[in-house]
């Protein structure tokens, strides 16, 4: 929040302004940085009744205009002048709203943590005799805290300010003067940085107030004096908790590398086309919104998602539909659009919304709470600008509503389908050369044929199968082991044929293949 907008609005006399944030004391150096460019306010005169109370402060002749700082704990205390210590008399709120009221002395009066109080109907009209007195003297409220509701009564007479965060500039400015504090701290060193871990560091704190980012740089570097590659993730974690609340969104600390997916090669080969435009280094190209995975269980649709993640070298955020919900009307889509907001704050990075019909499905048995939070996020969707690359999975497509899968919402829907040999073959070396199982060129041949119509789920199974005969029998884990456990699986495409069939005949035309 800029100084010059707590000014206008000032200068604007809105007799009550309120501020959302966490961080008083950036909202504070803001509001005396406004206060001191507005003239000293010229003394009204004193009315008849009721008589200004004993001790009272008087109006002084210097510049800017007087700023007051209250809290429950200390009372009133100005913050422009030293005027000694606060007014521990008026720290109960009707005591300082009633002080407010009767003093004619203007000035700005910044209220912390007022916010449970406005449930007071007795406060509310004190508020409301302050702002309706505003024209005979200019005493200004702002009231400091974090999702403060104004009552209805007071909406008209009050104006919503938001908190500006450090813009990139600024906190490599926090950061380096972090390192100076450290240095500082110990004088004999000096604290060791990383170009790229520093450039990195700075990017991955947007959206954080300047107190946080001190706090997360005093995190990384304050361990061991340095600005490492390897302190990027923890800061990232760090971010993440600061910010989700809800537990909607999930931090998913592993992701995957291309080596770790088996086929997939479309996919892979879109998803690498992009990465230029999604880390800005092609300034040039829409960023990508994200994709919408459609397959068959087991294929591989959730390794994907956090494949990208590891592509695009970014976090990984799940989103948890089923926490979505909520019984109380409207708390639903309020915990999707902060689950959204706080996605924004975290870009960039992935967002993985695992089995998407069961969130998004349509139905009306839920009062309409389904199709309002399907509504919020189509809009965000739509409307984003950050770096927030979606990545959404499904297995049912009639369980998805028609606007969710129509041309644009997504950059493009793939098809994740039952892998072809050379596939099976990948995923078989990949999964058995983890777990110390060596499989030669012909009997992997051999076990390509007997494992077809497997997922790549089912067939690291049969493998994990392998390994668990293997120490009951008190053998090496082999191919023939593995082949036993391949004949004695039933895949998904034999025991559910006819709904597997559907689906790929619906995407045949519909989609692209990711492999």
């Amino acid at each position: 929040m800029p100084a010059n907008d707590l000014e206008v609005l000032l200068r604007s006399r809105v007799p009550i302004i309120v501020v959302d944030s966490r961080d008083e004391a950036q909202v504070l150096n803001a509001l005396g940085a406004a206060c001191r460019q507005l003239p000293a306010p010229t003394p009204a005169p004193a009315p008849a009744a009721p008589p200004r109370p004993a001790g009272s402060p008087v109006a002084l002749t210097r510049a800017g205009l007087p700023l007051f700082q209250w809290t429950v704990t200390d009372g009133l205390k100005r913050l422009d002048v030293d005027m000694g210590p606060p007014q521990r008399t008026v720290a109960q709120p009707p005591d300082i709203l009633k002080h407010i009221r009767a003093s004619m002395f203007a000035g700005v009066y910044a209220l912390l943590d007022f916010h449970p109080y406005l449930q007071d109907p007795t406060l509310v009209r004190l508020l409301k005799d302050i702002a309706q007195d505003y024209e005979h003297c200019a005493r200004t409220v702002v009231l400091i805290g974090y999702e403060t509701q104004i009552p209805h009564e007071l909406e008209h007479l009050a104006a919503r300010v938001a908190l500006a965060l450090p813009d990139r500039n600024e906190r490599r400015q926090l950061v380096e003067e972090v390192a100076r504090q450290w240095t500082r701290a110990n004088p004999r060193l000096a604290v060791k940085i990383d170009p790229r871990a520093l450039d990195l560091l700075v990017e991955n704190m947007n959206g954080l107030s300047a107190a946080d980012t001190q706090r997360l740089a005093r995190k990384a570097i304050y361990d061991h004096g340095a600005i490492q590659l390897s302190d990027v993730p923890l800061v990232m974690q760090a971010k993440y908790e600061l910010l989700n609340h809800g537990g909607v969104l999930h931090y998913e600390h592993d992701t995957a590398q291309l080596s770790d997916v088996g086929g997939l090669v479309n996919f892979k080969a879109w998803l690498e086309k992009r990465v230029a435009a999604f880390d800005g280094s092609a300034p040039q190209l829409d960023v990508p919104k994200g994709v919408l995975l459609l397959g068959v269980q087991g294929c591989g649709k959730s390794l994907a998602a956090r494949a990208s993640a590891g592509i695009f070298q970014v976090p990984l955020l799940r989103l948890d539909c089923a926490a979505l919900y909520d019984k109380y009307i409207g708390e639903s889509e309020r915990n999707l659009r902060e689950s959204l907001a706080s996605a924004d704050v975290l870009a960039p990075c992935v967002l993985w919304i695992d089995e998407i019909e069961k969130g998004f499905a349509s139905g009306d048995s839920d009062g309409g709470a389904t199709r309002r939070v399907l509504g919020a996020f189509l809009t965000w969707l739509a409307e984003k600008s950050s770096r927030v690359f979606v990545v959404a999975t499904a297995n049912d497509i009639a369980a998805l509503p028609p606007e969710l899968i129509r041309k644009g919402r997504f950059d493009e829907i793939f098809f994740v389908d039952l892998p072809n040999p050379p596939t099976r073959a990948e995923i078989l070396r990949i999964h058995a050369a983890r777990r110390g199982i060596a499989l030669d060129g012909s009997t992997l041949s051999t076990l390509v044929r007997e494992c077809e119509g497997f997922s790549g789920a089912e067939i690291e199974q049969a493998i994990v199968a392998a390994l668990y005969s293997a120490h009951a029998q008190h053998v090496a884990p082999d191919a023939r082991l593995l082949s036993a456990e391949i004949a004695a699986t039933r895949p998904l495409a034999v025991i559910m044929a006819e709904s597997v069939a559907a689906l790929r005949e619906w995407a045949k035309e519909r989609t692209v293949p990711a492999d």
